[in-house]
C-alpha cells in the first residue's frame, strides 16, 4: 500500500512506515503527518502488527519541517499545525508496541525528534543528528524539550539547541541517542532484525514495560514499584509467560503467539 508522502509495508509482523519526499528530503508535510498518525493509531489494535520501523526514502531520514514554506504561516496556522504533530508524537507514545527509528543521512529539527519519540533508534554510521530550530528562530516542537532533555540532561539539551549544530551517530551513540550503528548498506537489513526480533517477542509483555518505563520519568518510585506489582500478577497466567517457563524448562526457544493477549 502506497501513499504518496508514505510508502506503508507489513511483513512477517513488522509495520514499514517509510517518509517518501525524497526531492525534499522527506521534509514533513500535513498528509504526511496525518497519515503517519492513522497507520500508528491503527497498528494498536492490528493483532498482525508487533513493531514498526520507522525510515525515510532518498538521501536523509528527513529534514523536518519544511522551511520552504516557513514564514508563510501565521499563529493561528502553526498552533494547528504543530497540534497534528503532537497528536502523532502522543500516538507514537500510547502504542504499546515498539516503534524504531532507523536514521540514515540527516535527522534535524522535528524528524529528529519524530526519531526520539520512537523506543529505539538505530543509525547509519554517516548519519547525522542536528536540533536546527535556532537557526530559524524557532524553539524545539514535536516533543524535543521533553525527550532530549530526559535522555541527556538539561545541559547536553541545551547545548544541541542553542548552538543548533550536527553532532554525529558516533557521538550520538555515545550519549545514549542512538542504540545501534550500521554501515549505511546495512541499515535496513539490521533495522528489520531488530524488530522482526521484537514482533515475534511477547507483545504484551513488551507493550507493559514501555509504558511503565515511558512514566518512569514523571512516576515517583512507590507508583512504578506497584504498577510492576499489579502488572506482573497478570501476566503470570498468560499464554507467553506459560510458553517462556517451559520453554526454557524444555532447552529451546520460545515460540510465542502472534496475537496480542487481552488482560
Amino acid at each position: 500500500m502506497e501513499n504518496e508522502h508514505v510508502i506503508v509495508k507489513l511483513t512477517d509482523g513488522v509495520l514499514s512506515l517509510q517518509l517518501n519526499r525524497p526531492e525534499s528530503l522527506n521534509a514533513f508535510s500535513p498528509e504526511m503527518i496525518l497519515r503517519l498518525t492513522e497507520e500508528i493509531k491503527a497498528a494498536g489494535s492490528n493483532p498482525e502488527v508487533g513493531a514498526v520501523i520507522l525510515s525515510g526514502a532518498g538521501r536523509s531520514f528527513s529534514a523536518g519541517g519544511d522551511v520552504k514554506t516557513m514564514g508563510q504561516a501565521g499563529p493561528s496556522e502553526t498552533y494547528d499545525h504543530i497540534g497534528k504533530l503532537n497528536e502523532l508524537v502522543l500516538a507514537m507514545h500510547a502504542l504499546e508496541k515498539p516503534i524504531i527509528a532507523a536514521v540514515h543521512g540527516f535527522a534535524a529539527g522535528a524528524a529528529f525528534n519524530l526519531a526520539l519519540a520512537s523506543d529505539l533508534i538505530v543509525a547509519a554510521e554517516d548519519s547525522k543528528f542536528v536540533m536546527s530550530f535556532a537557526q530559524v528562530g524557532l524553539i524545539s516542537d514535536g516533543g524535543g524539550l521533553y525527550f532530549l532533555t530526559r535522555l541527556v540532561g538539561p545541559y547536553r539539551a541545551k547545548e544541541l539547541f542553542f548552538k543548533a549544530e550536527p553532532i554525529t551517530a558516533e557521538q550520538a551513540k555515545e550519549w545514549g541517542i542512538v542504540n545501534h550503528l550500521y554501515p549505511l548498506a546495512e541499515l535496513e537489513q539490521g533495522a528489520f532484525g531488530l524488530a522482526a526480533r521484537l514482533a515475534a517477542g511477547p507483545s504484551r509483555t513488551f507493550g507493559l514495560m514501555k509504558k511503565i518505563a515511558d512514566q518512569a520519568n514523571t512516576a515517583g518510585l512507590p507508583e512504578i514499584l506497584e504498577q510492576e506489582r499489579i502488572t506482573q500478577a497478570m501476566l503470570v497466567t498468560t499464554e507467553d509467560h506459560l510458553e517462556g517457563v517451559a520453554a526454557f524448562k524444555e532447552k529451546r526457544k520460545p515460540d510465542f503467539k502472534k496475537k496480542q493477549e487481552v488482560l
